[in-house]
Parts: C-alpha cells; sequence; structure tokens
C-alpha cells in the first residue's frame, strides 16, 4: 500500500481483534488503465487472486464491491485526459486485495485527495447512478478510506470482508 499502508489500516482494526499489516498472509495488486473497460479487468484479477486463495465462494460479493470501487475511482477520482499533458507515470488506479486468516481487504487507490460522497437518504434511489457506497456498505462488513501520505498523492478506499480460516 506504498509508505502509509499501516495508517490506512488503522481504521481496518475499529471493533476487531487487532491485526499486524506485516501479517498479512497474502497480497495481490494490478493497475488499472483510466477506462471503464479496467472494470472487467478489475473483476478477472479479483475472479483469478480469489480462486488462488481458495476463496470462490466469496467472489460474487467481492467482485460486485471491487466493481462499484473501481467505477467510483475511473469516474470521479480520475482526472479528464488532457492532450497538453504529459502522461502519468503512475497509473491512475490501483487494485489491492489482502488476505489475513480472517478477513479479506478490497483496497482501491486513486489520484484524488477528496474523500468518497455518500448519497443523502432522502434522495430518490429509482436513480441510474449514486447507490455505488450504498452496496460497498451492504455488500462488506465495512468500508472506509483514507488520504495517502508522503510522496504517495491521492487516496485509498477499502472494503472489509470476514472470511474462513485458510485450508
Amino acid at each position: 500500500m506504498g509508505t502509509n499502508g499501516s495508517t490506512m489500516l488503522e481504521p481496518l482494526r475499529q471493533g476487531l481483534p487487532p491485526i499486524d499489516p506485516a501479517a498479512v498472509s497474502s497480497s495481490a495488486s494490478c493497475a488499472l488503465p483510466a477506462r471503464y473497460e479496467a472494470v472487467r479487468g478489475a473483476r478477472r484479477f479479483t475472479r483469478t487472486t480469489l480462486g488462488k486463495w481458495e476463496l470462490d465462494d466469496r467472489f460474487d460479493d467481492v467482485a460486485l464491491v471491487v466493481s462499484e470501487l473501481v467505477t467510483n475511482a475511473l469516474r470521479h477520482a480520475v482526472p479528464a485526459p488532457d492532450a497538453a499533458r504529459e502522461p502519468a507515470q503512475e497509473p491512475a488506479v490501483r487494485l489491492h486485495l489482502m488476505r489475513w486468516t480472517s478477513r479479506l481487504v478490497c483496497a482501491v487507490r486513486d489520484p484524488s485527495q477528496d474523500g468518497p460522497a455518500t448519497r443523502e437518504t432522502d434522495e430518490d434511489f429509482s436513480a441510474e447512478s449514486g447507490r455505488g457506497l450504498f452496496l460497498v456498505d451492504s455488500f462488506s462488513d465495512g468500508w472506509g478510506w483514507h488520504p495517502l501520505a508522503g510522496s504517495l498523492h491521492g487516496k485509498v478506499v477499502w472494503a472489509l470482508f470476514r472470511v474462513g480460516k485458510p485450508a
């Protein structure tokens, strides 16, 4: 997670037994291009990774959350292309999957410092967009976000899933 990994993980400890960020039993990461087709790639990466970790039974919920987090990053956090600006050296969005004995964390890093905005409860839920974080909240065991520090710019939005112990 870069230089701010343990700070980003601090909110994951709230209400749960302590975890050691260095004790991640497995982790995987992939860079995603600033195109909406990247959501399909993120789902494919998630399916492959969960299969290796023998967590296939959690794919539907985790993939839905990954799709929402990546879509939000692409829609709200990635600047529009500018022909005059040089292409970024860092990928626009990065997906991280981290596995502990009883937890799985999906984290999406993007270049924006702005925190994710949730829909107000009195807004129209029949609208075609704006329900992403509601879905993340509904399908995960918790979620949050944290600004990056040090040489990294942007933020990480994460979702936590409780999972069974590995075989």
